[in-house]
């Protein structure tokens, strides 16, 4: 497996293109990464550069960062745009995982 190959950690959960039957913009993949999580989809936060995945997140009910990487930031909508993950903070307290820009 790639993850592996890459020399990462296996994430508990993993949907791929065969676990599903309708692919992003479709809400499914995230809605059975929740599921598979045990975690509610509005507890989730889906990180993307592509409008198709955003669109997917958004109607599984998660938060959204999308990422101006691929696409300008005008043309991406999401909870927070940013242009790469170094403008963000990700802080754990009792509530959870928490987000905030640098």
């Amino acid at each position: 497996m790639r993850v592996a190959a890459a020399g990462l950690v296996q994430p508990p959960v993993m949907i791929t293109a065969d676990d599903i039957t309708r692919g992003k913009p479709d809400p499914q993949p995230y809605v059975l990464g929740a599921q598979g999580l045990g975690v509610d989809p509005s507890k989730c936060l889906v990180v993307e550069d592509a409008h198709s995945g955003l669109a997917s997140g958004r109607a599984a009910g998660c938060a959204t960062l999308g990422l101006a990487t691929t696409h300008d930031a005008a043309e991406l909508t999401a909870d927070l745009v940013i242009a790469n993950l170094s403008q963000i903070e990700f802080d754990i307290d009792e509530q959870g995982i928490r987000l905030r820009r640098r």
